[in-house]
Parts: structure tokens; C-alpha cells; sequence
């Protein structure tokens, strides 16, 4: 876990909402007044560092000692994003009090079923879960019962909710960040780095008790136990065409020219997956782009490519030329499509043209967004995923209560999150309705 970095939200905002966007982005932004006094006490572990599990013996001592014990686990997990292509977990960090704190390294074991026997029925408590519960389930460790800290610190409406944040504003104490980058598939683990993960875990029971004790003192605690409960069923989205993330896409024009893209993309995958190295440790996306554009006959031409670069530029030189010439030599019909169709509404930027009356429902949908938001002390696209607005308001379901209702649940919208924004989305959808000179939501024309 990277303990300043909070996780975008499951749903982030598209570009025209952006500046509303919650999270900690704003950690270098202006210094509060309380800088000038002296910092806080830098966290430090209670118990000393403990030995690093990492064998049969190990685990099953390990298991007894936290099945033994009572209350919630802390947990958290580091993985080596930038450095290797697998999410797997390269260590795995618990505390339980009566237990204290243990490090597993997942790589030589065979199975982490006793662990998950030794946590059956117990509440996790993981800073923003879904960094981590990916690579627990791959292992076999699924939460009976969750807690997550950064998303109870964002339904109580705190600006900057990354770990080291919380902590040292509701705990008064610092935690260190200078090993929060590290390639943690490294063997053997340095002690600073373990010493770094144990720190991780040190404070999330405490920080979770005083942020469910405001949680029950906002009115909140409700709608954090279903926000919890949704978020067991967390599973990352897979994206149909993945390539189209390329950074610098905006540059490329022309079809064939975007299947150039698309072949370099995954011949990349396909390099990184074998080699088990982060896609961006090969060539970087602006590599990528530069060699589309310049769509290069030869090695020698590639080479000469000006923004190619990266590790594996020369070493498979090759490779990116035959990826070039199949894009060239491909039949039209099978080049991608500079937008393709997608299951929801279009860009927003768009229904102003294409349907006024869906542009004024989402205008006025944002500012009851918006207003709720400053009334709630909840961040916007908490109380409903900006996605969710969107297709609501593109094609409603009707212009009743319960119609309304039953299309946020279709969408995923929690029972809390319906009963706060079904009224005003109503609203807008009758306002927009009224102002058009219509009985009710108007059609709008095909994709």
C-alpha cells in the first residue's frame, strides 16, 4: 500500500467533472496554517519488527496465533505495480490485537488456506480495499465482513484521505512514505521495507474505530455498512479494447494508423506478460505513439524514430517493425474504429446536440449532485457514481419515483444512495421535461 494515496473512486468522473473530484490530489496544495507547528510523533512499531513468514512451519504458527486472538484484522498487501505485469501479492501484512503483527510472503507458499480458516468470520480492515482485494482473492483470502478506512474517510467528507493523512490528523502520528515506490518483488526483502509494511498495519485498528465512532455519530454508519458489504464483491473492470488507454492516442488520425497502435500495444502485453515485467519497462506509451505516426519500413528507420525509446526498443526492434507492417497490410474491415460503440450514453460534451432535453436533465442533475454533496458533507461521485447519473438521465425510465428508483438499483445504486438521489434526480428529469414544453422525457436519436 502506498499510505498517502488514496484509490480513485470506483467510478471516477469524466473530465468535465474532474474538478469536483475528492481524493489526494491536493496533498502538495496549499499549507495549512497548523504547518508552523512542530510535527507530529513519527509512528513507530510497539512490538519491533516481526520475523518475515515464509514457510510451512511459519504460516500454521502464524494462523494459530490470529485464530487465537479476538476483534478485527488489519490487513493490507504489496504488490510491485511499475515493475512487474502480475497484481500478485509480493507480502501480505496482518495485526490483531492479542496476536500483533505478522509479514507472510505469499511467493514460497503453496496455499494460504489456513490463513483464511484462521480469519473466517472476522471483519478486515483494509485502506482502500480495492488496491488490495484483487490480489488477497487470487490467493484465497476473501473478507467475511470489511471495514474500509479511506472510504469511511471520504463518506465523512475528509478532503485528503490518504493513510499517512488520516493518521497523522485523527491519530497524531506520522508515517513514513519513502518506501511506498519499491519493486517488492525484490528477494531478500530489506528490513527498512519491512519495517515500512508493518507500519502499514500499525494503525488501521486504532483508525478504524475513531472513524466508525464518527461514522455512528454523522448518521453515516448505515451507509457505510452497505458501501462495505458491496465492496466484497469487488472485481476490477476489464476494458474490451484495453489499447485505447494509450496515452498521446489523441495524436494518432486515421484508422490504419490506430491499428498500428493496437498491434504495438499487444505485442507489448504479449512481451511483458512472458517476461513478467510492467508493460511501461519496455517502451513507454509515447514510444508507442511516435512509432505509429512514423509508421518506419525498417529497424534502422525505427531506431531513428524520434520519442522511441525504452529498455526494449532496440532489443526487439524487430518485433515492432513486424507489428507496424501487419497494421499496414491489414484488410479495412478489420482496422479498429476511431470510436467505438459503446454500451452507454455518449461524451456528454455531445447532448446538447444530439438531445437538448438529456443535456438539461444532466445539467440539473449535476448542480442536485452538487448541492447534495455540500449538504451531506459527501463527496458527489460517493453518493452516486458519475456513470450512474449519466445513463439515468440520457434514458430515464420514467418520470415517476419508482421508476427512477428501480433503474438506480438496476444500475448498482445501494438502498442509502437511492433514497438520497432518486428525488432530485426526479426532479430533473420533470424540470427538464416541463422547460422542453413535453408531457415527459423526450426520445433521442440512435447512436
Amino acid at each position: 500500500m502506498r499510505p498517502d494515496t488514496a484509490d480513485a473512486p470506483r467510478d471516477p468522473p469524466d473530465p468535465a467533472e474532474a474538478s469536483d473530484a475528492p481524493g489526494d490530489a491536493g496533498e502538495s496544495g496549499p499549507v495549512p496554517e497548523e504547518a508552523s507547528a512542530p510535527p507530529a510523533p513519527l509512528l513507530e512499531l510497539r512490538d519491533g519488527l516481526p520475523p518475515l513468514t515464509d514457510t510451512p512451519a511459519a504460516l500454521d504458527e502464524a494462523c494459530r496465533a490470529l485464530a487465537a486472538a479476538d476483534g478485527p484484522v488489519a490487513i493490507d498487501a504489496e504488490r510491485a505495480s511499475g515493475y512487474r505485469y502480475s497484481p500478485r501479492a509480493y507480502l501480505i501484512q496482518l495485526r490483531r490485537e492479542g496476536a500483533g503483527t505478522f509479514l507472510i510472503d505469499p511467493i514460497p507458499l503453496d496455499s494460504m488456506a489456513l490463513l483464511q480458516e484462521a480469519l473466517a468470520g472476522s471483519e478486515w480492515i483494509l485502506h482502500a480495499a480495492t488496491q488490495d482485494l484483487p490480489c488477497l482473492t487470487e490467493l484465497g483470502l476473501v473478507p467475511a465482513r470489511l471495514f474500509d478506512t479511506e472510504l469511511a474517510g471520504r463518506l465523512l467528507g475528509y478532503p485528503r484521505v490518504g493513510l499517512a493523512t488520516l493518521a497523522e490528523l485523527l491519530l497524531g502520528r506520522r508515517m513514513k512514505k519513502e518506501h511506498s515506490a519499491a519493486d517488492w518483488s525484490t528477494r531478500p526483502l530489506p528490513r527498512p521495507w519491512l519495517e515500512y509494511a508493518a507500519l502499514d498495519v500499525e494503525v488501521l485498528i486504532e483508525l478504524r474505530d475513531v472513524l466508525a465512532r464518527e461514522l455512528r455519530e454523522t448518521g453515516k454508519e448505515e451507509w457505510a455498512r452497505q458501501e462495505f458489504e458491496a465492496l466484497r464483491g469487488f472485481t476490477p473492470v476489464v476494458r474490451n479494447e484495453p489499447w485505447r488507454r494509450t496515452s498521446g492516442l489523441h495524436r494518432v488520425r486515421g484508422r490504419r494508423l490506430l491499428g498500428a497502435v493496437r498491434e504495438l500495444w499487444q505485442t507489448r502485453d504479449e512481451l511483458a506478460r512472458a517476461r513478467d515485467v510492467s508493460p511501461g519497462r519496455i517502451i513507454g506509451d509515447n514510444a508507442i505513439v511516435a512509432a505509429a505516426l512514423a509508421d518506419p519500413r525498417t529497424r534502422s528507420d525505427l531506431m531513428e524514430t524520434k520519442g522511441f525509446h525504452g529498455r526494449g526498443a532496440q532489443r526487439y526492434a524487430d518485433r515492432w517493425v513486424e507489428a507496424i507492417a501487419r497494421a499496414r497490410q491489414m484488410p479495412e474491415e478489420e482496422l479498429p474504429v476511431r470510436a467505438p460503440r459503446t454500451d452507454g450514453p455518449p461524451a456528454p460534451r455531445t447532448w446538447a446536440e444530439r438531445d437538448p432535453v438529456a443535456a438539461e436533465r444532466l445539467a440539473l442533475a449535476r448542480d442536485g449532485m452538487n448541492r447534495l454533496s455540500e449538504e451531506l458533507n459527501v463527496p458527489a461521485e460517493n453518493l452516486l457514481s458519475p456513470d450512474t447519473v449519466r445513463r439515468v438521465m440520457w434514458e430515464p425510465a420514467g418520470a415517476e419515483l419508482g421508476a427512477v428508483e428501480t433503474q438506480l438499483r438496476g444500475l448498482g445504486a445501494r438502498d442509502w444512495q437511492v433514497e438520497l438521489t432518486a428525488p432530485m434526480l426526479l426532479e430533473s428529469i420533470r424540470a427538464a421535461s416541463s422547460s422542453a414544453g413535453a408531457s415527459g422525457p423526450t426520445d433521442h436519436p440512435p447512436d
